[in-house]
């Protein structure tokens, strides 16, 4: 059976691997929780250890592609959220697809080049 790529490979990520998912810092992942309070990981023991699940992924996801790829600030990004938070949401994820088309196009060009 195939390994379904789409499919979570695990059910919680620390904050360490998060900021390395996006190329952040955690203090900037810990700032924007206090920006955006919809962006809540859960959080365990009492260290209050931060444990992101995927939908919380999703979100960083939708915030990163507004603040870092679209350079709005983060009172506009706000706003957007606030007011069409699935329309942000889908051009985040069309965004992230064609991202990786454009990067399995160059890919294969590469190879073409090899071949020639």
């Amino acid at each position: 059976m195939a390994l379904n790529e789409y499919k979570p490979q695990k059910l919680y990520y620390s904050i360490k691997e998060v900021a390395e998912m996006f190329g952040l810092n955690e203090s900037t992942l810990r700032y924007w929780e206090t920006e955006f309070p919809f962006l809540k990981p859960k959080t365990s023991g009492p260290a209050k250890i931060r444990q992101y699940q995927e939908k919380d992924i999703e979100q960083l996801r939708t915030i990163y592609n507004l603040v870092k790829e679209r350079g709005f600030k983060l009172a506009a990004a706000k706003k957007i959220l606030n007011a069409n938070r699935k329309g942000a949401d889908m051009k985040a994820d069309v965004l992230t697809r064609l991202i990786g088309v454009r990067d399995d196009l160059m890919a294969l060009k590469r190879q073409l080049d090899y071949v020639q």
